[in-house]
Order: C-alpha cells, then sequence, then structure tokens
C-alpha cells in the first residue's frame, strides 16, 4: 500500500561552532618564517664580510649621503678621526698652486676679527653656509645616482666616502683589498678607477667651487725609484688630468698636492688598504665682500 512506502526525512542542525576557523594563522606565520630567514641572512653576513666590507655596506644603507662630521677624514670608516683641520695639516708637498687671489673667506677672517662686521653681515653668511650645505648634499647624491646608473663602477660605491666638512665637500676614493684604485707603485689608474673619476668629475664640474686634489699612499705601495712623496704627488696630479680632460677649467684647480703617509685615515693601522686614496675637495666659499666697508 502507499501508506508502508512513506519517505521519512531528517534534518541534522550543526552546530555554531564547527564552521571555517580563517587563514589569518597562516599570514603570521609566514611573517615568521620571513624574519627568521632574514636573521638566520644577516648573522651569516656579519660571520663572512671584512671589517672594511661591513662598513661600506653601513655607509650605502646610510640615512644620508653625506656624513655629518666634523673631522676631515673617516666619518663613515667606523668614525676614525684624523683632526678637525686634517685637510690642511702639515707634511704635505705641493706640486702645482694655483696663483689664485685670496678667497672671500680670507678677505673677511680680517673684518670678523677686528670686531667690525656687522649682524647682518653674519647673518648673509649663514645663508650662504647653508646654500652651500644644500649645493654640497644635492652633488653627493648625484655621484651615488651616478655610480649606481653605471653597471661598471656601480660596485665600487663602498669605496667612496663622501663628507660634509667645515672646509667643504671631500669626496675621497680608497683602496680596497684586491680593488686599488692605481696599479701598484705608478700613477697609473686602473680602468675602473678611471671611470669612477670620470663620474665625480662629472659631478663637480657643474659646481663654481674651487678644488684641490691630494694623494696618499702608504703600506707597501711605494714606487721603486721613488718614495711615497712622489708617488702620491704623482697620483694626485694624475688626477687632476683625468678632471680636466673631462671637462673641468683649469681656473678650477686650486691645489694639487702629495700628502704620502701624513695623514692616514686610519692611523691605528698605517698598512690599511683604506689609507691609499685620493681625495678631492670641493672648497667652501663665502660670499664676496661688499666694496663698500665703511672704512676711509
Amino acid at each position: 500500500m502507499a501508506g508502508n512506502n512513506a519517505v521519512v526525512i531528517k534534518k541534522i542542525k550543526k552546530g555554531g561552532h564547527g564552521g571555517h576557523h580563517g587563514g589569518a594563522w597562516k599570514v603570521a606565520y609566514a611573517d615568521f618564517v620571513t624574519a627568521m630567514m632574514a636573521f638566520f641572512l644577516l648573522m651569516w653576513l656579519i660571520n663572512t664580510t671584512t671589517p672594511e666590507q661591513k662598513r661600506g655596506i653601513a655607509d650605502y644603507f646610510a640615512p644620508q649621503s653625506i656624513a655629518q662630521t666634523v673631522s676631515g677624514s673617516g666619518g663613515v670608516l667606523g668614525g676614525k678621526v684624523v683632526g678637525e683641520d686634517s685637510a690642511h695639516a702639515g707634511g704635505a708637498q705641493s706640486v702645482m698652486q694655483k696663483q689664485s687671489p685670496p678667497s672671500p673667506a680670507d678677505s673677511k677672517k680680517g673684518l670678523a676679527d677686528g670686531g667690525t662686521e656687522g649682524g647682518a653681515d653674519g647673518q648673509s653668511s649663514e645663508r650662504a653656509r647653508s646654500m652651500q650645505d644644500g649645493e654640497f648634499a644635492r652633488a653627493a647624491e648625484a655621484i651615488r645616482q651616478s655610480m649606481q646608473d653605471n653597471p661598471d663602477i656601480a660596485n665600487l660605491s663602498s669605496q667612496v666616502i663622501l663628507e660634509n666638512t667645515p672646509q667643504g665637500l671631500r669626496i675621497q676614493l680608497v683602496d680596497q683589498e684586491g680593488r686599488p684604485m692605481f696599479q701598484q707603485g705608478s700613477n697609473q689608474l686602473m680602468p675602473y678607477a678611471r671611470k669612477l673619476l670620470a663620474s665625480v668629475g662629472g659631478i663637480v664640474s657643474q659646481l663654481p667651487n674651487r678644488i684641490s686634489i691630494s694623494g696618499h699612499t702608504g703600506g707597501n705601495d711605494v714606487n721603486a725609484t721613488g718614495g711615497d712623496w712622489e708617488l702620491s704627488s704623482s697620483r694626485a696630479n694624475q688626477a687632476r688630468s683625468v678632471l680636466q680632460s673631462g671637462g673641468l677649467g683649469s681656473d678650477r684647480i686650486y691645489e694639487v698636492a702629495g700628502k704620502a703617509g701624513s695623514e692616514p685615515l686610519l692611523p691605528e693601522n698605517p698598512n690599511a688598504s683604506a689609507n691609499r686614496r685620493l681625495s678631492i675637495l670641493l672648497l667652501r666659499e663665502s660670499p664676496p665682500v661688499p666694496n663698500d666697508t665703511g672704512l676711509n
């Protein structure tokens, strides 16, 4: 009969706690694994890199392109200080000095010492200094960018030290173990060093500041037919030649000097490769002194 074939439908109501829990824990776990990988990679780098390479990595990731330091050298190499006036310290052998008029800074110094310079002139000097700091910062950033854009010298970023000093913007091209700027005992630039110098010259030639170039030697890098003084002077003069061939005007060259090992970048380690270097200083220029000084 039809009544014996009745269909029974049973409904089962599921509990509210057995649903999908979401995948947020997967995201958190992925972040944790990524952080651990980065941590172990950092530990591996610390144990496999040399002290000079560590300094180069730190310099590359620094928040500013110019090291804020009052020393003449070494700010980004672990804070090694040669001295506040190291760029003009004694013991240098000048091979060529342009006979140019005294800098405006020297002219203003006499007035400042005599106490006759007014407050308005002091404010003007501060504004000029601030403007030059901005120009130096832009020049330093342009040098960094120029190196990154050139694959032939991009890996030399750790060998370029940029410092904003009281004397001006100092650009130092330092040696690294296995990657010197010059051939040993010679004034012949390595091919990559010549390209690096040309890149730097293309930036500094756009600024009006006069330039001082100095060569530094050290360790066993001595010319067989001469000494440290002759070699460092010859290297500085070679750098001048490359800069001028790249478009730098001769009137921009204020000084070319060889300083041998008299101003080591790392005084506590005289044989360090970083002591062998080229230093290019864009001199800080003061605004011109008004003709009418109020003196009869």
